[in-house]
């Protein structure tokens, strides 16, 4: 037996999907104790968009360390903070027109999540949620609430209460107005449904299957929240920081949500970190009313700054993710064209694509076929039946190609057709 299964949880969950020891990483490449290379297309679920051990952040994380800088400082005044709140405003909000108060909390998404969700309790004095069909919004109690995966919610051990879950965008098909059912249940004082604080929602659903919430039904949304005063959070944890090729992952609807969660990339070296963005206007917390000891990583704060003012300055990166983007788009619809789509139907928007599998089981074949192969992949969804590629937004082309090549090749594999590389 090794360490890990002699010590180790059996909580542990992606070390199943890939039974190596690894030992380095940079790029998009991981490296096992033997030395064999991966290509990474999980990129820490999505929070290493700029890949493993990116030069440009370790060099201002090493600088920073070796002239002892802060590393702690509670929610105390830091230079490390100012420059990341000033690097974020300057080139992140004011861009886009988007004012907004930080709120830094414990340092992963689902903190943010309880945060939110706190606050819009406070600010309203209601008690209910509404979540969708398909989210996930992390596993402590109040997350986890407004998660839909039963997985999730059954390890809790205890009721989960006040939250409504409605359809999300298409869950009931392509004809059927969602927005205008939400509306009906909001409006009848005998539906039921308690009108709520706040609706939480990802624009593109991580975990619960790259499901896409197209920009009108967003426009819809936001309208339904301002009719029935409700605010409006938006979960951007798995889908910011450039993974659906802008740095918000709903800026094509054009809305302004209330609060947005932000984690995952937002450090950009896979260091933990967690903001809420709060209208000015809903702040309304009293010192400490809602803290943590760790909120506000000072390491982070200058990586992420790094990761800003390097990639977010102009439209040059933004240009580059929709041009992978669309490479991973082709693909998957010649894969798709030849298995048919009833086999493997292409989901989700951007870098965060992935093949919807006729069950999980297929899916995980494939999946342990790539490993075996060299690549790290993982799955989603309700069934786990979704192939998905999250690869760092940084992967040379030649590394997206050749990842999408052994895709292809375990495919073939699991499906029994052979690969005809003309047409992948």
């Amino acid at each position: 037996m090794t360490i890990f299964d002699r010590l180790e949880s059996e909580v542990q969950s992606y070390a199943r999907s890939f039974p190596v020891t690894f030992d380095k990483a940079q790029g998009e490449h991981l490296y096992d104790t033997e030395g064999k290379q991966y290509i990474d297309f999980l990129a820490g679920a999505g929070t290493l968009n700029y890949g493993h051990n990116n030069p440009v952040l370790k060099q201002a994380l090493v600088d920073y360390i070796m002239r002892d800088g802060i590393t702690h400082g509670l929610d105390m005044h830091t230079s490390a903070k100012a420059d990341f709140l000033q690097a974020f405003n300057e080139h992140i909000l004011a861009p886009r027109d988007m004012e907004y108060t930080f709120q830094f909390t414990g340092p992963t998404g689902t903190n943010a999540v309880e945060a939110a969700l706190k606050l819009a309790r406070k600010v309203t004095g209601r008690t209910s949620i509404v979540s969708f069909t398909n989210g996930f919004h992390g596993v402590t109690l109040g997350a986890v609430a407004a998660t839909g995966n039963s997985h999730h919610r059954g390890g809790a051990g205890v009721a989960l209460g006040d939250v409504s879950r409605m359809p999300y965008c298409g869950y009931y098909g392509r004809d059927a107005d969602s927005l205008k059912m939400m509306d009906k249940l909001l409006s009848d004082p005998s539906s039921g449904v308690d009108l709520p604080a706040a609706m939480i929602v990802e624009p593109v659903q991580g975990e619960g299957g790259l499901n896409v919430a197209n920009n009108d039904w967003l426009r819809g949304l936001e309208k339904l929240c301002r009719k029935h005063d409700i605010l409006l959070i938006v979960d951007d944890i798995q889908a910011g920081c450039g993974r659906t090729g802008t740095f918000f992952s709903f800026e094509a609807s054009g809305i302004k949500p209330d609060i947005i969660t932000m984690s995952k990339s937002l450090s950009g070296y896979g260091l933990p970190f967690a903001i809420v963005l709060l209208r000015p206007d809903i702040d309304v917390w009293e010192p400490g009313e809602h803290n943590g000891t760790f909120r506000g990583n000072n390491h982070a704060f200058v990586t992420a700054s790094a990761a800003i003012r390097h990639y977010w300055t102009d439209e040059k990166f933004a240009a580059e993710i929709v041009e992978k983007s669309a490479i991973v788009s082709h693909r998957f619809k010649k894969i798709s064209d030849r298995y048919g789509v009833t086999q493997l139907q292409p989901k989700g928007r951007g870098m965060m694509q992935g093949l919807a599998c006729r069950d999980g089981a297929t899916a995980d074949q494939i999946g342990h076929a790539c490993f075996e192969r060299g690549l790290v992949i993982e799955t989603c969804g309700n069934h786990g039946h979704v192939v998905k590629v999250f690869c760092p937004l940084t992967i040379e082309k030649s590394e997206l190609m050749r990842g999408l090549d052994i895709l292809t090749e375990a495919i073939a594999e699991v499906l029994g057709k052979a690969v005809d590389k003309k047409a992948s």
